[in-house]
């Protein structure tokens, strides 16, 4: 089955043109030439992506069973949240106004506050089956996963801290507004690639439509309909920048297409 999506609409950033992409309905379906696109949260896509999948709403599910948490990879992160919290599940509180499904949340291996979604996770479920952790290489804003990924399983942990989701909701409401992908760079060891581009001169700086936010410069906003070489020229500008004046090689966040 097919579905064409503009993603102009559909991703975060609101950048990208009508694109026809698989939906799959089963980890039987062959997509291993195709990237997984999830909730298109922190993806830029070109005029001409590679082919491209998503998941349909089959994997749009959770199931609790004892101290076992099973979530389906399309299911969206607020009704995680929400689940947890209902549950009195901890370790979910990071996924406070964090947007994405689970496949991209364990991709990225998403986090704040030195947390990470991979903490409490035992499982992922890959086309080959369910994969433990320990043959994962989880680290920081990574999983090294480069296949689909259809679901996961946590060990569950009670005790959700709602105080503890107030300091996360406090924290990401401080963040820039407009569209973007959330942090484009991932921070390097021992610094901050916000606080790398604002000494590099780049913090409100513009390429066409697209800018580094004047509140946090490690978030590209687009501002007046961006284009894909409008982000991509900044994003290689602030590398070649901070390169230049630190020594120091920005990785980005965003998975550009």
């Amino acid at each position: 089955m097919k579905r064409i999506i503009n993603f102009a609409k559909f991703s975060s950033v609101k950048i990208g043109g009508e694109h026809e992409v698989t939906v799959v309905d089963s980890i039987d379906d062959d997509v291993r030439d195709a990237v997984l696109i999830g909730g298109a949260n922190n993806i830029l896509i070109s005029p001409n992506p590679p082919k491209m999948a998503i998941l349909s709403k089959k994997f749009d599910y959770i199931n609790l069973n004892g101290d076992e948490l099973e979530i389906g990879g399309a299911s969206k992160s607020g009704k995680i949240f929400s689940f947890a919290k209902k549950h009195n599940i901890a370790g979910f509180e990071i996924l406070q106004n964090i947007p994405g499904t689970l496949g991209g949340l364990v991709f990225m291996n998403a986090g704040l506050l030195g947390l990470s979604i991979s903490d409490s996770l035992t499982h992922v479920l890959l086309a080959r089956g369910w994969v433990p952790k320990s043959e994962i290489d989880f680290s920081y804003r990574h999983s090294g996963i480069n296949e689909p990924i259809f679901g996961a399983k946590f060990k569950v942990k009670k005790g959700f801290l709602q105080s503890f989701a107030d300091e996360i909701n406090k924290k990401r409401s401080n963040q820039p507004k407009g569209a973007s992908f959330g942090s484009c760079f991932t921070n390097p060891q021992g610094d901050f690639a916000g606080r790398l581009i604002e000494a590099v001169g780049l913090k409100g700086h513009a390429i066409g439509g697209a800018k580094f936010s004047e509140k946090h410069a490690n978030f590209l906003i687009n501002f007046n309909n961006a284009t894909f070489f409008d982000a991509t020229e900044l994003i290689e500008l602030a590398k070649r920048r901070v390169s230049e004046s630190f020594g120091i090689e920005l990785k980005t966040e965003v998975v550009i297409l």
